[in-house]
């Protein structure tokens, strides 16, 4: 009895106990949306905290919890996003944003080796890019968006509007090419990323040693940049749109002299010399005065009152800035046009981008038409998934004629643009070198155009036959059709003429297609504790390539309307040829991990290429990584929001290269026709292989072929094996941040086409294995980010990188072909390109400095000394060393962000330092006769030494000739490259969110933007950009206004 009531009291208390809850249980609902773009989000995790009631986003970001407390708290959790706790505090209704800035690695996912895998488990060198960093600087190629931002990647800009750039990671590993591979959406492809719309990109990783990029293969000796365009997204349509305006300008300029200058440089060689100056062929009068000491004074010139030019058309003398008259001010547009959408079921991206840049020199520009379509559907529930991505872009550029800054340096300023009569072009007159007009140059080269089209992507089925099995078909095409047309006019300019018998045109056509298939399966599972994720995989790629052209002279009319080949009557010529290559890779992976602790990876690819004879056709590159992660140990649990994350690396693997000519193992005979008599007997025909043995003198000879390679087919694959240190760390909950390697690499067996002696005969020329180099480095990256108690929210970030490059190998009939002195002295054991020469130590100021130093012919007051280093008492080829190298120190990059309410902050800094550069332009702005006498020089000139009026300058004295051979390779040319850039700095502001749904847009932001704007340099160097130091597309100052909108 007592027992019966005893349940029944226990009985009623649990239904109390449950009325209870109920009362005070309630429901929440929601909505959860991506900060960025307030677009829903679905699939985030909802869940109670401290409890097992959960729930996720449907497709339009809603959720539903119940029972939820109203003192319970929600955590809002998203893969790459910040998670949220928000209290309930008795609201039935909680709205969430969620943010794309991860403070942890657990939920970073990159895509490396045919998968995507967690950073926190990688053992190798890989850096993940942050986009949104990236594109806050108005670039059309995304790569060199990436200058400074990678460790151990260095991008050198071209300055073209093309926006070409050359990528070199972890240094110069070979002898001949020397770029990453790309993988583009799971397809490989080398080069030509100005061709592809920044805009679509979702994310970058830059694989930067062979552990890493080892499943890559024969490819990936010069390390791999994957990208991953942008998909669909599960939710609302959305449509976004971007555009910029951008105008630039010179950062720089030589100066160059102008007419008055010039004809005062022109007397002081003269006097120099010991002649009477007014004996000169331009007509120029001086009248000076010689002092008792014999030095002399100008006291004014005069210029002909005209020139004429072959016609007799007057020139007048004019003070012509011809770098001004080829260049103008730049003016850039983008635009950019993103629909995306999706379901449960499949989604898509669409996008349409125009990019148009007028380049700073004049007629030159470059634009480009793109059209990208992502999509991706799931059959049979998420059994079957199809998808691809495929963009097609259409580019048309004009380049700068050939070296036309050049040109317009070394233009003579008296020379006007055009005769006085307007009829025909300024040009060189009696006693000035034939050279030619840079503003005919410009103009003339104008409809010289190319357009090509490119057709890139892959279609793509995923199957799921059993849990964590995937199988993968990727069929990827790369298809380009290049097309140029390349005309020449007929011109007079002063005594230079060409007639229409010179004019032409010219067609050159080619195209490509590259076909790659790859087949891979994953599967991943886990036993207790360990967890395995492991890939198989094989590939096959076909390139084949096309080219042709055909050249037509003698035009009787110049428009370009008329100017085709089949109108020319002067004859026509033609070419062409086809080639390609095949692979076939067998490739397999596993990763395992232990307890979140202990990582291991292992990788094996099989590779092997048409390129090389059977027997040296397949090679095998095998890499292991082997990973700690420190901080997941149970003694450090007590201070893991101090120290959140310590992983130790190493990785070992190889990678091969193949970059060699298709046909290299064979020998190569082309034909030289003589066909008719005339072409041989003119003396035009030597190398021919038709000869008059008959001796008819006219009529059909028989032809033959020549010799003009040796086939090697003993050639074998290139390897690059490298060895790397890495360390990972975070502290204050991933808040300090950032890694250290340091790499070992090395390369053997270096696939290099010497030069050959004659000896060997004609067409001795032949690809050899040779060569060996090595490369070492250090790579740090560092950055901190957080927020302030009034909301400022920062990020700032920093790398530098180190390598020491040197040649370790080269074949001993050729060693010296590569640098030194031809005899005991050679490049093995320096940098690759190290510089070879004499070293200048100043210059002579007094007879006794002449009379003290060993025999140096053509030396004398104010020329340059050259030191007698081997101590013989003569100066000669002998006393050459070694003078530099091409190769910085270290290279550096610093980044930071701001946000604060709706206004954002970036600058970007960027530098290398210690690198030695070759100032070629310094034979034209420090010497009148080193190069082109009477071509124009730089105004350093007017401050030469000079032992009565400039006795303390360290410019050699103005010379009428280079009896000192002060054109020789010598430390006078080697100066110190290095500089800091302010790269970018952009400030924008987002409007309100209320504001702009008033104008229906659920995002509006805008930004002014500039790049380079400064540029701080090494105070020896004395050319206008340490970047571009010589005679290249002149690399510019740039101011950008911009919006971003989403609809």
């Amino acid at each position: 009895m007592m027992s019966r009531k005893i349940n029944k009291r226990i009985l009623l208390s649990l239904l109390l106990c449950n009325c209870s809850g109920a009362l005070f249980a309630q429901q929440v609902k929601g909505v959860v949306k991506a900060k960025s773009d307030n677009s829903p989000m679905m699939g985030v995790s909802v869940v109670v905290k401290h409890k097992t009631v959960g729930a996720s986003t449907d497709f339009d970001g809603k959720y539903t919890l119940q029972p939820v407390a109203a003192t319970d708290s929600l955590v809002f959790s998203y893969i790459g996003y910040k998670s949220q706790t928000v209290a309930v505090k008795g609201r039935k209704e909680i709205n969430v944003s969620l943010e794309e800035e991860v403070t942890t690695l657990e939920g970073v996912t990159v895509s490396v080796g045919y998968r995507t895998e967690r950073k926190t488990d990688l053992t190798g060198a890989v850096s993940v890019v942050k986009v949104n960093e990236m594109m806050s600087t108005a670039e059309n190629n995304p790569m060199k968006a990436l200058q400074g931002r990678v460790a151990g990647m260095q991008v050198t800009d071209n300055g073209g509007p093309a926006g070409k750039a050359t990528i070199r990671i972890r240094g110069i590993g070979t002898l001949n090419n020397n770029d990453p591979l790309y993988i583009i959406d799971g397809v490989p492809t080398q080069g030509g990323m100005h061709e592809l719309n920044s805009n679509d990109i979702e994310s970058i990783q830059v694989l930067r040693d062979a552990s890493a990029a080892s499943i890559y293969g024969s490819r990936a000796a010069n390390g791999v940049i994957v990208i991953t365009t942008k998909k669909g997204r599960n939710g609302v349509l959305k449509v976004d749109f971007d555009h910029y305006t951008t105008v630039s300008m010179f950062h720089s300029r030589m100066k160059m002299l102008n007419a008055n200058e010039y004809a005062q440089v022109l007397w002081k060689a003269a006097v120099n010399r010991g002649n009477d100056p007014n004996q000169n062929a331009l007509g120029i009068h001086y009248d000076y005065t010689t002092d008792a000491n014999g030095h002399s004074t100008l006291n004014n010139l005069y210029y002909p009152r005209q020139y004429f030019d072959k016609t007799g058309s007057p020139m007048l003398p004019s003070n012509t800035d011809w770098f001004k008259e080829i260049t103008r001010m730049g003016v850039t547009e983008s635009y950019n046009l993103s629909v995306t959408n999706g379901t449960d079921k499949g989604n898509y991206f669409l996008s349409l981008g125009y990019y148009n840049n007028d380049g700073l020199v004049k007629n030159t520009d470059f634009s480009r038409l793109s059209a990208r379509i992502n999509t991706d559907y799931k059959l049979f529930g998420d059994v079957v998934t199809i998808g691809e991505n495929f963009t097609v872009n259409r580019t048309s550029e004009v380049e700068q004629p050939y070296q036309i800054t050049e040109a317009a340096m070394i233009a003579v300023p008296f020379i006007p643009v055009r005769t006085q009569d307007g009829k025909h072009w300024g040009g060189p007159v009696n006693g000035l070198p034939d050279r030619q007009n840079p503003a005919r140059l410009v103009n003339d080269n104008k409809n010289n155009r190319y357009n090509y089209w490119r057709m890139f992507g892959n279609a793509f089925v995923n199957i799921k036959p059993i849990d964590k099995l995937n199988i993968r078909s990727n069929f990827g095409v790369d298809y380009g059709n290049f097309y140029k047309r390349t005309l020449n006019h007929s011109y007079i300019s002063g005594f230079m003429e060409e007639g229409k018998e010179k004019t032409f045109s010219q067609l050159e056509q080619s195209h490509w297609t590259k076909w790659n298939w790859a087949n891979t399966a994953t599967y991943d599972f886990e036993l207790g504790k360990s967890r395995f994720e492991t890939l198989a995989g094989m590939e096959m790629f076909s390139q084949d390539d096309i080219n042709f052209s055909v050249k037509g002279t003698t035009l009787a009319l110049e428009t370009p309307e008329y100017m085709w080949p089949n109108l020319a009557t002067g004859g026509i010529t033609g070419g062409g040829g086809a080639t390609g290559y095949k692979l076939l890779s067998f490739f397999g992976k596993i990763n395992y991990a232990f307890d979140n602790k202990y990582l291991a990876s292992a990788t094996l690819r099989h590779d092997g290429s048409s390129r090389f004879a059977k027997e040296n056709r397949w090679g095998t590159f095998p890499a292991f990584n082997l990973g700690w992660r420190l901080s997941q140990e149970a003694f450090m649990e007590n201070i893991r929001n101090t120290v959140s994350e310590i992983k130790l690396r190493f990785g070992w693997g190889q990678n091969g290269n193949q970059e060699i000519g298709n046909y290299s193992i064979y020998d190569i005979y082309d034909p030289y026709y003589g066909v008719t008599g005339d072409y041989i007997w003119s003396g035009t025909g030597i190398w021919n292989t038709s000869y008059d043995i008959e001796g008819k003198g006219s009529g059909q000879l028989a032809s033959g072929f020549r010799r003009s390679r040796l086939g090697n087919k003993d050639l074998k694959w290139e390897t690059t094996t490298q060895t790397n240190f890495g360390l990972d760390f975070g502290f204050f909950n991933n808040n300090l941040y950032g890694s250290v390697e340091y790499y070992i690499k090395k390369t053997k067996d270096i696939l290099v086409e010497p030069p050959y002696a004659g000896i060997k005969g004609e067409g001795a020329t032949q690809w050899v294995n040779g060569a060996g180099m090595e490369n070492k480095g250090w790579e740090v990256s560092v950055g901190y980010r957080n927020e302030t108690k009034g909301g400022l929210k920062y990020d700032i970030n920093a790398n530098v990188s180190t390598n020491k490059n040197k040649v370790t190998e080269l074949p001993e009939s050729v060693v010296n072909a590569y640098g030194g002195n031809g005899k005991w002295d050679n490049i093995l054991g320096r940098p690759y390109q190290s510089y070879y020469g004499y070293v200048a130590d100043g210059i002579f100021k007094t007879q006794e400095e002449l009379d003290q130093h060993p025999i140096q012919n053509g030396k004398g007051i104010g020329r340059i000394r050259y030191r007698d280093l081997n101590n013989d008492g003569v100066v000669n080829e002998d006393d050459r060393t070694w003078i530099g190298t091409p190769y910085p120190d270290f290279i550096y990059g610093l980044n930071l962000n701001l946000e604060y309410k709706n206004f954002d902050f970036t600058l970007f800094l960027q530098g290398v330092q210690n690198v030695d550069i070759i100032n070629d332009v310094k034979k034209h702005t420090d010497f009148w006769s080193v190069v082109d006498t009477y071509s124009n020089k730089g105004r350093r000139l007017l401050d030469a030494f000079d032992p009565v009026t400039n006795p303390n300058s360290d410019i050699p004295s103005v010379a009428y000739t280079d009896d000192n051979n002060e054109g020789r390779m010598s430390t006078y040319y080697v100066e110190n490259g290095s500089y800091l850039k302010l790269r970018n700095v952009q400030l924008g502001y987002t409007l309100p969110k209320e504001v702009s749904e008033k104008i229906k847009l659920s995002k509006l932001r805008l930004y002014v933007s500039g790049q380079n704007l400064f540029t701080i340099k090494s105070k020896s160097f004395t050319g206008k950009d340490p970047e571009n130091p010589n005679y290249g597309y002149p690399i510019p100052i740039t101011f950008t206004m911009g919006l971003n909108a989403s609809f």
